[in-house]
């Protein structure tokens, strides 16, 4: 395990080892605020040696950012006063933690102000919501830069920026919902424009040692075929101006770690991003797991045990330098202390995920 152990260095933020937190929403912020219970629950993966915490996603300031209840806003007073308790707790514990700044973009339904998107229309292509405005895109990005500079006066490590699963900055990045005619849509670079155009304003927000994150995934939520990308050429595409606009490290979400993301070679998503971008990537997708979910995971159950690769293929990936950091989602919902069993080769002893464990925090 001794790769896992090594530090990372990206900026002015050093990670003492390559074990990260992914991003999980939780719902367990009543009124959007994070209170006690999610500051211990940050605490306690850092005090076990999570060498980085990504929060859950938080709501930038913006009418439409939010489709679910109970989530973590990123603005108020009353919210990032809640923040800024869980940041001094992850400190005392020795963790370094940054937040998941949030719009869910054309996800959000049912709900006044309807949802904002590039064009107006769902992930499953049906009409939804409303095309945004170029007033709309201004004032959308300038949201996530006062969220990153808030984030910054309240001593978190760093920020990333969700641009996966089929939120508002994926709603750009695929072509399944972006169907601009402007300077937002059309060719892969132009639909990174919006992000990028985030990533731009955020790097001016902040201290340049102060890393940006970038969250990018190929499927969305019910779309698990999807692609903004289907060869390598159009991924480079696709990140070179987020690349040149200032993100530090991108984080490659996939449902499955060890699966080729095109058919001409074995890299992953996280693999590939580093090739072709230059930059730090994170890779996550069942990391940690005995046993993975099916397509329909939510209802239809485990699959075979089999079906999982362990950590010894995760370990040699990361020694053949495919990326840089590891994150881990429902292992460490499972077990506090997964991290910390994992540096010492002691994973045996961790109990099964279960769902259960999503209903409270532990």
């Amino acid at each position: 395990m001794a790769s896992l152990d090594e530090p990372f260095v990206v900026g002015d933020l050093r990670v003492p080892n390559r074990i990260v937190m992914a991003p999980m929403t939780r719902t367990q912020s009543p009124g959007g605020v994070p209170g006690e219970d999610v500051a211990e629950y940050y605490a306690r993966r850092a005090a076990h040696q999570v060498g980085l915490i990504i929060t859950e996603g938080t709501y930038i300031n913006r009418p439409a950012a939010g489709a679910y209840d109970d989530v973590p806003q990123f603005h108020g007073e009353q919210p990032l006063a809640g923040w800024a308790h869980v940041v001094r707790r992850v400190h005392e514990e020795g963790g370094r933690i940054i937040p998941q700044l949030w719009h869910t973009g054309v996800v959000r339904t049912g709900a006044e102000p309807p949802a904002d998107g590039p064009s107006g229309l769902g992930l499953d292509g049906a009409p939804a919501g409303k095309a945004m405005t170029q007033q709309d895109i201004d004032a959308t990005v300038a949201a996530f830069a006062t969220a990153a500079a808030d984030a910054e006066r309240l001593g978190f490590d760093g920020v990333e920026l969700h641009g996966a699963h089929g939120y508002l900055i994926d709603d750009f990045l695929w072509s399944a919902t972006n169907r601009r005619s402007d300077r937002y849509g059309g060719d892969p670079a132009s639909r990174a424009r919006f992000g990028a155009e985030i990533v731009q304003a955020v790097r001016a927000a902040v201290s340049p040692g102060f890393p940006i994150f970038f969250r990018l995934s190929q499927w969305k939520l019910g779309a698990y075929d999807a692609r903004i990308a289907t060869n390598p050429d159009e991924l480079a595409q696709l990140l070179a101006p987020l690349a040149d606009a200032g993100v530090d490290v991108f984080h490659a979400s996939t449902r499955r770690y060890w699966l080729p993301e095109f058919d001409d070679g074995t890299l992953n998503l996280a693999g590939w991003v580093r090739k072709l971008s230059g930059r730090a990537t994170v890779t996550v997708g069942s990391v940690g797991m005995d046993r993975q979910y099916g397509e329909g995971e939510f209802t239809q159950g485990f699959t075979r045990q089999s079906d999982v690769a362990g950590i010894e293929e995760l370990v040699s990936r990361l020694e053949r330098d495919e990326f840089d950091l590891v994150a881990v989602g429902r292992a460490l919902l499972a077990n506090p202390d997964w991290a910390a069993l994992a540096l010492r080769g002691e994973l045996a002893r961790t109990v099964p995920y279960d769902p259960e464990v999503l209903k409270s925090l532990t």
